[in-house]
């Protein structure tokens, strides 16, 4: 079966909400201070639809199933930037090269929007997520002092 990429909908929240939810868990990450406690997370599509022109969320699926996705909204204290947010897949997808796929789909849709960087944070219990992302072109930078999800610990930027 193909794998195929939209918009986030309402129908996905539940889904993604799970996939991240164990992603985390599944690598001690299941803390305060990262996206597993977010208020917003079992109402992503609320947070990427709407009126937020600045805001923007992919599903990566295969046929009714939901196999992870990724999402940009627009970063205050960096110009003319976009943070990317929330890549995740399901275990079934992990190395099947989708995780470039949805990168290069989010950085397109980025550049479509204005923006001129991409700035993401992770941890380094996500060794596969750090590899993707260098591999991506992602340069580390120190750790900004506006970050927000405290117990991330590595941090990137790249020139779109």
């Amino acid at each position: 079966m193909k794998m195929e990429y939209r918009e986030i909908t309402r129908a996905d929240d539940a889904a993604l909400a799970g996939i991240i939810r164990e992603n985390l868990k599944a690598h001690a990450l299941d803390l305060p201070g990262t996206v597993y406690f977010d208020d917003n997370l079992d109402h992503l599509s609320d947070f990427y639809r709407g009126d937020h022109a600045k805001r923007f969320y992919y599903i990566a699926f295969q046929g009714d199933e939901v196999l992870g996705g990724i999402g940009l909204a627009e970063l205050d204290f960096i110009n003319d930037c976009a943070e990317l947010q929330k890549l995740y897949l399901k275990d079934s997808a992990k190395g099947s090269g989708i995780g470039y796929v949805l990168i290069r789909m989010i950085e397109d849709k980025a550049r479509e929007l204005g923006y001129k960087q991409m700035y993401l944070e992770t941890h380094t219990n996500l060794p596969a997520a750090i590899h993707i992302y260098e591999k991506s072109g992602y340069e580390l930078i120190e750790k900004p002092a506006e970050v927000v999800h405290s117990t991330m610990n590595r941090f990137f930027l790249k020139k779109l």
